[in-house]
C-alpha cells in the first residue's frame, strides 16, 4: 500500500518538480569529453543559447527521431547558425547499448545529425545533475545560462515517425518565443522514450 501510494504521489508531482534542473534557475555547469576527446563545458558557451539532447541510437524513440524521420539531425542543421546543440550518452559502460566512440560517431554520421558537440557522461554525472531521465530528454538554456525549457521533444509519446508532423515540438516553440523575446509558452513537460541507461 505504501508503494502504491508513493508511486502516486511520484506520478502526480509536475515534471519540474523530479527534475534536477529547474526552469528559471540557471543550468547545472558541466565539463563533458566529447567523441574526438576534446574537453567540453557549459562556460565555453555563455552568451549563446544552447540545446541539450538525451541521445542513446538503440532506444527507438530516439529511432523515431533520427533513423525513421531525420527530424532531430533536421532541427540540429536548422538552428546550427543560432543556437549550439549538444548531445549528450550518459549510458553506463557495463549496459548492453552502451556504444563506443567510434559507433556512435558512425551513427550519427550515417543520420546526418548535426549537433555541435557528442558529449559522453558515462559516469553518468551530467545526466543526474540534469535529472535526464529518457532518451530524448531535451532541454534549452539561454544566453545567460538560465534553463528555460525542460522535458519531452513533442506531444506525440509514441514511436511512430508519422506523429512528427501533427505534433507540438516543444524545443521549436521555445526557441521561437526566446528569439521573438517572448516568454515561454510551455517551459515543462514529462519527457518520454526509454530510461536513461545509467
Amino acid at each position: 500500500m505504501k508503494q502504491l501510494l508513493a508511486l502516486a504521489v511520484f506520478a502526480a508531482l509536475p515534471a519540474s518538480a523530479l527534475a534536477n534542473a529547474v526552469v528559471g534557475q540557471p543550468a547545472p555547469a558541466f565539463t563533458e569529453k566529447d567523441l574526438s576527446g576534446k574537453t567540453v563545458s557549459l562556460a565555453d558557451y555563455k552568451g549563446k543559447v544552447v540545446v541539450v539532447e538525451w541521445n542513446n541510437p538503440n532506444c527507438p524513440f530516439v529511432e523515431k527521431h533520427y533513423t525513421k524521420s531525420g527530424n532531430l539531425p533536421a532541427l540540429q542543421k536548422k538552428y546550427g547558425q543560432d543556437v549550439v546543440w549538444l548531445a549528450v550518452n550518459s549510458t553506463n559502460p557495463s549496459h548492453q547499448d552502451y556504444m563506443s566512440n567510434e559507433k556512435l560517431s558512425g551513427y550519427m554520421k550515417a543520420n546526418n545529425a548535426a549537433p555541435a558537440a557528442y558529449l559522453v557522461d558515462a559516469d553518468g554525472s551530467m545526466g543526474r545533475a540534469y535529472g535526464a531521465k529518457t532518451t530524448p530528454h531535451m532541454y534549452v538554456i539561454d544566453r545567460d545560462g538560465k534553463l528555460l525549457y525542460n522535458g519531452a521533444i513533442d506531444d506525440k509519446r509514441g514511436t511512430n515517425p508519422d506523429e512528427i508532423k501533427t505534433a507540438k515540438n516543444y524545443v521549436v516553440s521555445a526557441l521561437g518565443e526566446l528569439k521573438d523575446g517572448k516568454p515561454v509558452s510551455t517551459p515543462t513537460s514529462a519527457p518520454y522514450g526509454c530510461s536513461v541507461k545509467y
